[in-house]
């Protein structure tokens, strides 16, 4: 099944999600990171912005000099190093972009979990956006085949988009998605629903 996500919280285009990675072994587990550091790193901004661009243009069909699977290889020694890339050490981009690159780690859940568990920590301090944690929430139910808090993992049915797993709360949802700072489902639902109608007008590979 693939799993369609608008998102919102960066800025390009959105996407479908290209499964890549491998599991983290226990040994070198992300939990047992240092603590972020709090000045501005310039260049660790602009490598993850790059890693973002690169892996855009290879959703769009334009291949990179570096893979997916060499992109998400070099988050993870990021984050050894550094902890969840914050606000004060790489900017909201910066963030933003390690964020869609941890997203798009669909085959490798065992980093998916603990990257979210670390941007959790960076949210609940102020460094790390609401918004890309609420799609990591969803992403990692999701892929366990439970239900989603905020209903940003949508599939194209044939009648436009669907729940790639149900919402739990659903009478909650716009409540926690205000509190994400994301728009309310049923303008996402909006939004899916060209993404869905665009998809189904493109030729077949």
């Amino acid at each position: 099944m693939i799993v369609l996500t608008a998102l919102t919280s960066c800025s390009s285009s959105p996407r479908s999600a290209e499964p890549s990675g491998s599991p983290v072994p226990p040994s070198q587990s992300l939990s047992t990171t240092a603590q972020p550091a709090v000045t501005f790193d310039q260049a660790l901004h602009d490598e993850l912005v790059g890693m973002f661009e690169r892996d855009q243009a290879e959703l769009n069909g334009r291949p990179q000099a570096d893979t997916a699977e060499q992109r998400i290889a070099r988050l993870k020694e990021i984050i050894r190093e550094y902890g969840w890339p914050t606000f004060d050490l790489v900017g909201k981009d910066g963030e933003n972009a390690a964020w869609v690159i941890a997203q798009h780690a669909d085959l490798d859940p065992a980093f998916q979990q603990e990257a979210l568990e670390l941007l959790r920590a960076a949210v609940a301090g102020g460094q790390a956006s609401p918004g890309n944690l609420a799609y990591l929430e969803d992403r990692v139910a999701v892929a366990k085949g439970e239900p989603q808090a905020y209903g940003t993992q949508m599939r194209c049915g044939t009648d436009g988009p669907v729940p790639a797993t149900p919402i739990r709360d659903e009478a909650g949802v716009d409540k926690r998605r205000a509190e994400a700072g994301l728009p309310r489902l049923a303008a996402y639902l909006r939004e899916m629903a060209t993404i869905c109608a665009e998809a189904a007008d493109q030729p077949p590979d």
